[in-house]
């Protein structure tokens, strides 16, 4: 199982043209394998919207006060809720399938770069977050009449895109810990509450005061943040904190799922 853990290590050095092209090849198999998946492609990309429009557009029309918009708030909080999925879900399951068919001992065999399995899953999750923010972006333009600056839309991008690093490291631990049969129930016993904790399907201010005081401890909350503040709509914290916050979250699950890989 060690070799397996320096199999999902980032590589330490600049790929030559060749590896590079072995990076791209594996990132482009994983994005396509999983958009070819509808177990994973349409609730990734469709829930997110759905929700969107039934909280976000229908029953908040016409909620503006001051900074606050409702329709630009909820968009930046159902993004965040949305860009999750792609990490827990992409890297969770998919690790722990991998684990059971015994895929990843095989990889071991194949001419393949040290790390191109982890990038390649990255790089599949930034670019589900990416078309969670389209879609999301879509739906806010043209029904809800959310106008943004550009500056501001490409900072909820940003957000959105980054924001779904910790999560894949969350992902990864648990998919190197659980079995594939599990793993879909662990990851939305994660994902669910988490989102709904964290205040982004309802604003922290309408749950009870307790759940408000701990918040700050769930990385969706810091996520959250961000990505209000990118919008200008009402924010706690600072954004260095926030971000200080996720980062530790992905060094401590990265270096957890990978020292749990080297045990077995």
């Amino acid at each position: 199982m060690s070799s397996i853990a320096a199999d999902i290590s980032l590589p330490s050095s600049a790929p030559t043209p060749d590896l590079a092209r072995c990076y791209l090849l594996e990132a482009r198999h994983e994005f396509l394998r999983l958009l070819r998946t509808p177990m994973f492609c349409i609730p990734t990309l469709v829930f997110p919207a759905l929700f969107y429009l039934l909280f976000g557009v229908l029953m908040n029309r016409g909620h503006a006060s001051g900074s606050f918009d409702a329709a630009t708030y909820m968009l930046a909080g159902y993004g965040a809720f949305g860009v999750m999925a792609p990490g827990l879900f992409g890297f969770g399951v998919s690790v722990a399938t991998d684990r059971d068919h015994g895929w990843l001992q095989s990889r071991r065999a194949m001419p393949m770069p040290p790390g191109a399995y982890l990038v390649a899953k990255l790089v599949m999750a930034m670019l589900f977050a990416a078309l969670v923010f389209v879609v999301l972006a879509l739906i806010a333009a043209a029904v809800a009449g959310v106008r943004l600056p550009v500056s501001s839309w490409a900072a909820l991008c940003l957000v959105d895109v980054l924001g779904v690093l910790p999560f894949c490291a969350i992902g990864l631990l648990v998919g190197s810990a659980v079995s594939a049969q599990a793993a879909p129930a662990i990851i939305n016993l994660i994902y669910l509450p988490l989102s709904f904790l964290s205040g982004l399907w309802l604003p922290l201010s309408m749950l009870p005061a307790f759940l408000r005081k701990i918040a700050p401890l769930w990385p969706a909350y810091h996520l959250g943040q961000l990505a209000y503040a990118a919008v200008g709509q009402p924010s706690t914290g600072s954004m260095l904190s926030h971000v200080a916050a996720l980062a530790a979250v992905t060094m401590i699950f990265l270096l957890a799922a990978r020292r749990r890989l080297a045990r077995g």
